[in-house]
């Protein structure tokens, strides 16, 4: 989530625990471990709106993350409690999700993180460079 950013209309809250497998020699969780976190906030978010992957392949679209950012703040440790938090932030070419993952006890910081993903149709393999109808319907927005 950016900065001082107000919540979004489209957000999602999941808890989970820090697993013994995700840690790396140093006894906190691995950094490539916080993709799979994203995930797990990304797919509730879109569950949420009812246009996880299953309903986007069925729409014709494949939505592939081509960026993500993530700013880790403090490490995640074995058994800890995490809130991960996934916001809609930009949806009209795009699909741009903010992410903060923290302490679920205390509400510190732990991570910071955003992803952006596009429509690609599905039957031609192109690029769409608006999204596609079916995401406005879905956030029951009305397109610009």
């Amino acid at each position: 989530m950016r900065k001082n950013a107000t919540p979004s209309r489209w957000s999602a809250e999941v808890e989970m625990q820090v697993q013994f497998f995700d840690l790396d020699p140093m006894e906190i969780v691995w950094h490539g471990n916080y993709v799979k976190y994203l995930e797990v906030a990304r797919c509730a978010l879109l569950d949420s709106i009812q246009y996880n992957y299953v309903q986007m392949k069925e729409s014709g679209y494949a939505w592939p993350v081509i960026d993500m950012q993530l700013r880790y703040v403090a490490p995640a440790s074995f058994g800890q409690r995490l809130k991960l938090r996934a916001d809609i932030v930009e949806w009209e070419n795009r699909l741009k999700i903010d992410y903060l993952i923290t302490d679920a006890a205390s509400g510190k910081r732990l991570t910071r993180a955003s992803t952006t993903q596009v429509a690609v149709e599905i039957s031609s393999g192109e690029m769409c460079f608006v999204s596609p109808p079916v995401l406005f319907e879905k956030l029951g927005v009305t397109p610009a």
